[in-house]
């Protein structure tokens, strides 16, 4: 009904507001969970066409998969970034390190979100988690590839003059 959409659209931009201010003290930055969030409207991508495709209803339970794939987001690309900036602080040059961390974050984030489709398999003919399960395996199935392109992609575009200049400075220090 309205009001249930409406309530679990409420508790979805709660969500998302909590989460961006928990990723705010995390990394002391105001840009960076907006970085971390961008995958997160993308994944509408692969939801709706999911529920097309299969001929299924967006229902609450949709929107349930749909707040689960936003924090199932925001950790792999928290995961991402962490890792960027751990290589970078080591003295990697930030171009090699955006590189570098989506090379070796990529197995671990394409295993986890592969084992989250799976478990949702089992779901999908359930009458009621079927839009659940279907946000989930659609959902992931987009925001994986989405959150290996896009967050080191933004990432490299917001701080790349800030971050590619310390690493230069720090070479030039030690030439």
């Amino acid at each position: 009904t309205y009001e249930t959409f409406r309530d679990m659209g409420a508790a979805y931009a709660v969500g998302l507001v909590l989460i961006y201010l928990l990723v705010v003290a995390q990394f002391g930055s105001y840009l960076t969970p907006l970085i971390i969030m961008a995958p997160i409207p993308l994944t509408i991508i692969g939801v709706m066409p999911g529920h097309a495709l299969l001929g299924a209803q967006y229902t609450a339970t949709s929107m349930i998969g749909m707040i689960a794939l936003a924090g199932i987001i925001v950790r792999n690309s928290i995961l991402l970034v962490d890792f960027i900036n751990l290589q970078v602080r080591s003295g990697m040059d930030f171009k090699q390190a955006i590189v570098n961390s989506a090379i070796t974050r990529a197995q671990p984030i394409v295993l986890t979100g592969l084992a989250a489709m799976l478990g949702a398999f089992f779901i999908l003919d359930d009458p009621i988690f079927n839009g659940l399960a279907i946000s989930l395996i659609f959902g992931i199935a987009v925001s994986t590839v989405l959150t290996l392109v896009v967050i080191p992609t933004l990432y490299y575009a917001a701080y790349r003059k800030r971050l590619g200049a310390l690493t230069r400075d720090e070479e030039l220090s030690t030439s």
